[in-house]
């Protein structure tokens, strides 16, 4: 940018990859308000978009505004912009999740953050089985650190921790099949449901595993008879978990940003991820995952590494209609 101002191409910049973040069922749970006096950016959750069945607390809602948010502040880096954030900034407003004041100009940029505002359009969830290729223990190091650097900590399961995790996780996902509630939310946001634009479409459902070890969410299973195709997985998946000391909302949006930036830098090195989220869903095997001989605090997400197939995407809403302005606290 040659000058310091929020112009229009640089608000529909900053909303691209601001809304390219991922959300539970692909919700898209937020909205963004603009102050132009400030050069302020919002982010608020929409209450229809969130999930009360299966994210009653709003977790996963505050871990899609944090992912959000850091798309947001790589991008707002690449434009020459300084993002000052601020988590939960009136406590009177619930739906007030960050504001972020883009000041100056600032200096040189690094070159991964370059990197990783390429990633933000080619990173998404892959669903489908991965190589047995083990992920150098050099780019999961570096995931770690980006975590850290994020106030969260990626922990690489073990052998043992990992038949742990699946094991939850499958528990949960026969759970949600069979809790009718969970089951008629989800059909609502996935196969095209939820509208084209949102949501999780058909094609992106992905394969179930063969040997019905890595448990991927089968959004087919109450669709009869639309059932997804079997495939052999990965025998060793290899499994890390991002968790936060604590559990308040801060450190769910905390979380969000560390889960996106270590999904960004693993897509820069070539690398497709899945989110196990299942087990979060349900409070008592949530508290399961934090065992005390876990090696993590509050687990925030589970994710699945390796190298494999693409997958398709899933659809976004075009940024504009997710904006407001200072004047304007309805959606246009």
């Amino acid at each position: 940018m040659s000058s310091t101002t929020l112009d229009t191409s640089a608000l529909e910049k900053l909303l691209a990859a601001a809304v390219a973040a991922p959300s539970m069922h692909n919700t898209q749970p937020w909205r963004f308000r603009l102050d132009a006096g400030s050069s302020t950016v919002e982010i608020r959750a929409v209450p229809e978009r969130s999930l009360p069945q299966e994210d009653p607390y709003g977790r996963a809602v505050h871990i899609a505004a944090g992912a959000a948010l850091l798309n947001l502040r790589v991008a707002a880096g690449r434009l020459g912009w300084t993002p000052v954030s601020r988590l939960l900034p009136d406590p009177r407003d619930p739906t007030l999740l960050v504001a972020v004041r883009l000041q100056g100009r600032g200096g040189p940029r690094d070159a991964r953050e370059a990197d990783l505002y390429d990633a933000i359009p080619r990173r998404h969830s892959s669903r489908m089985p991965f190589t047995e290729r083990a992920v150098p223990l050099a780019v999961l190091a570096e995931l770690a650190d980006a975590g850290h650097a994020e106030g969260a900590r990626l922990t690489v399961a073990g052998e043992g921790e990992t038949a742990r995790l699946l094991r939850l996780s499958g528990l949960a996902e026969h759970r949600n099949h069979t809790d009718p509630d969970r089951a008629a939310e989800s059909r609502r946001w996935t196969g095209g449901e939820g509208g084209r634009d949102t949501g999780i479409p058909a094609r992106a459902f992905g394969p179930r595993d063969a040997g019905e070890h890595v448990p991927v969410r089968d959004f087919c299973a109450l669709r009869q008879p639309d059932r997804l195709p079997s495939l052999p997985f990965e025998r060793h998946p290899m499994l890390v978990a991002l968790s936060t000391t604590h559990d308040h909302r801060a450190d769910w949006l905390r979380a969000g940003q560390a889960l996106e930036r270590v999904l960004l830098l693993a897509t820069v090195h070539g690398l497709r991820t899945s989110l196990l989220h299942q087990a979060l869903e349900w409070p008592d095997l949530r508290s399961l995952l934090r065992a005390p001989d876990a090696p993590y605090g509050h687990v925030q997400m589970i994710v699945r590494l390796g190298y494999g197939p693409e997958g398709p995407a899933t659809p976004r809403r075009t940024p504009h209609l997710f904006l407001a302005t200072a004047d304007d606290d309805g959606l246009p």
